[in-house]
């Protein structure tokens, strides 16, 4: 399964000082949303969520799949774990958390189908 990186998402204690911080560092712009200091920013040709409140930072990166119910069903297939159910948020398409062996992070993201359509 050939699945480029189609978006990251930033967790972070503080949303504001870390999107302020990235903005400037990469020049990358902010769109916020919320009142809560999160957003995403538009790095080059993938999107980068940003969220506030977590007690371990992390930077995860979602992979784009054709087929998410299928990719998720490999990944415990294959002796991965998925993070309760597959989520779907308009304008960006379905995703869902997961976790290698050994509990590595990362997510799977299969984006609409008129977005999968620009980012060809």
């Amino acid at each position: 399964m050939a699945s480029p990186i189609s978006y990251v998402e930033i967790g972070a204690g503080d949303a504001r000082a870390v999107g302020a911080f990235f903005a400037e560092l990469f020049g990358w712009s902010f769109h916020p949303m919320g009142t809560d200091g999160g957003g995403w920013f538009q790095a080059g040709s993938i999107k980068a969520g940003l969220h506030g409140g977590e007690t371990a930072p992390r930077i995860d990166l979602f992979f784009q799949v054709p087929n998410l119910a299928a990719a998720v069903e490999r990944v415990r297939a294959l002796g991965g774990q998925v993070d309760g159910e597959i989520a779907e948020e308009p304008g960006f398409g379905k995703f869902a958390q997961c976790h290698a062996p050994g509990g590595l992070s990362f997510g799977l993201h299969q984006p609409e189908a008129s977005s999968a359509a620009s980012t060809r």
